[in-house]
């Protein structure tokens, strides 16, 4: 009898010894922008451990991954549409390491500064939204620990940011990205035909294009500008064969630069057209390379 009360009471102990398991979670909020005179809503995934590891002394920091949404979707996509089942199923698989994911909301801004001065976009992510982040949570300091990604004109906005600003980000991704090869003047006779594509171009960089404010904001320009400072970032992209915007021209185009530029990159190109399912089938592998990038595993 004597015997059984004790292994009773050894179990409950054991049972209240188990920690409760933590989860993560979504944090989303609003910043009130000085440089766009409007909110911004954003959205940070926090991994399980953030929350479990707060009690520690010094409570441990961790890196940050900048998220850009696609054109008509929003800083709730990523979490709302499935990615944030696939980054918990990662992390329990311990195929990726734990980073935050901080995902702005980006409008049809194309994550940059508009050719008229009027949406300063660009300003505003580097200026605000980064500093606000980097403060408000436990976030390491320093270009080894923050990257970017992006999914279409957010894929755009990440390669513009990384090559832009080498310096600030040590790893950069890209899926399906709005590259485009199209010339200024053939943009702009597309958008006098009524293109979609180029009513929210003009909205960016002017009707007609303004010709120099595309240059210095294109990806192509800023990696030959600076190809010595991207030979020491991991860049990885990728684009559906069939996309239904005609990107994995600029996907194939921009492979074949860095390959002449001499700088180290990942490059796929994949079965599948411009939707939701073809970014989720290769979301595992974005972040599994980011996670690498970071050094996570």
């Amino acid at each position: 009898m004597h015997r059984r009360l004790r292994i009773s009471l050894l179990l409950t102990a054991f049972a209240f010894a188990i920690p409760i398991c933590a989860q993560s979670r979504i944090d989303c909020d609003a910043l009130n922008s000085r440089i766009l005179k409007h909110p911004v809503h954003y959205c940070v995934y926090l991994p399980a451990g953030y929350d479990a590891s707060v009690s520690k002394r010094p409570a441990p920091a961790y890196p940050v991954l900048y998220f850009l949404h696609g054109l008509g979707d929003n800083e709730r996509t990523l979490f709302n549409t499935g990615g944030w089942t696939l980054l918990d199923d990662l992390r329990q698989q311990h195929k990726i390491g734990e980073f935050l994911i901080a995902a702005p909301e980006g409008g049809q801004t194309f994550y940059m500064n508009s050719a008229d001065g009027r949406v300063r976009y660009g300003d505003f992510f580097l200026q605000e939204f980064i500093p606000l982040i980097e403060s408000k949570y436990r976030i390491k300091k320093g270009r080894a620990d923050r990257a970017i990604s992006g999914i279409s004109m957010g894929g755009y906005g990440a390669l513009r940011f990384a090559f832009s600003h080498p310096e600030m980000f040590s790893s950069v991704s890209a899926q399906s990205a709005a590259l485009i090869t199209e010339s200024p003047q053939e943009l702009d006779t597309a958008s006098r035909s009524g293109a979609p594509l180029g009513k929210v171009l003009a909205t960016v960089f002017g009707s007609p294009i303004a010709v120099q404010h595309w240059k210095d904001n294109r990806p192509f320009d800023l990696a030959k500008r600076n190809q010595k400072a991207l030979r020491s970032q991991s860049i990885y992209f990728n684009c559906g064969q069939d996309d239904n915007y005609g990107f994995e021209k600029g996907a194939a185009a921009l492979h074949q630069q860095l390959q002449k530029e001499d700088v180290k990159h990942e490059y796929h190109l994949y079965p599948g057209n411009h939707s939701l399912s073809y970014f989720l089938a290769h979301f595992t592998e974005v972040m599994e390379f980011h996670s690498r990038a970071f050094g996570l595993n």
